[in-house]
């Protein structure tokens, strides 16, 4: 599930739970809306902390040298 489905989920729940006043017989919408918007905040949270990870960024190394010429050059 990437970001889009996180705020997707978000977006439903909060649809269910703020937006709607419908009974269902056997299930309470405002909880299942709750639930929702959890797990879509808990994936937001999830998804942004491994993007983080992967933007480490390298320093950038020195030129690899082929012969003698591109040594002269650089020193």
């Amino acid at each position: 599930m990437g970001l889009g489905g996180c705020i997707i989920l978000i977006a439903v729940g909060a649809i269910l739970t703020f937006a709607t006043d419908w009974q269902v017989k056997g299930a309470n919408l405002d909880v299942i809306g709750l639930i929702l918007m959890a797990v879509g905040i808990i994936g937001v949270a999830t998804f942004t902390s491994i993007a983080k990870r992967r933007r480490v960024v390298m320093p950038p190394s020195a030129p690899l040298l082929e012969d003698e010429r591109d040594r002269r050059r650089y020193e």
